[in-house]
C-alpha cells in the first residue's frame, strides 16, 4: 500500500467519525426540542387561564 493511500485512509476515518459525532449532537438536540415542546403543550393543556391572559 502506498504511503499517501494510508495517510487518505487515515483521513478519511477521521471524517467520518467527526460527522457521526455531529449526526448524534444533532439527534440529542432534536429530542431535547421535542421534549421543549411537549413541556410546553402539557402546560397549555393543562391551564385554561392561558386563554384568559390572551384575550
Amino acid at each position: 500500500m502506498d504511503p499517501i493511500d494510508s495517510i487518505m485512509e487515515i483521513i478519511e476515518g477521521k471524517s467520518k467519525s467527526k460527522s457521526k459525532q455531529k449526526r448524534k449532537w444533532r439527534e440529542i438536540e432534536q429530542l431535547r426540542e421535542k421534549m421543549e415542546l411537549e413541556k410546553e403543550i402539557d402546560f397549555y393543556n393543562g391551564s385554561p387561564e392561558h386563554l384568559l391572559e390572551e384575550s
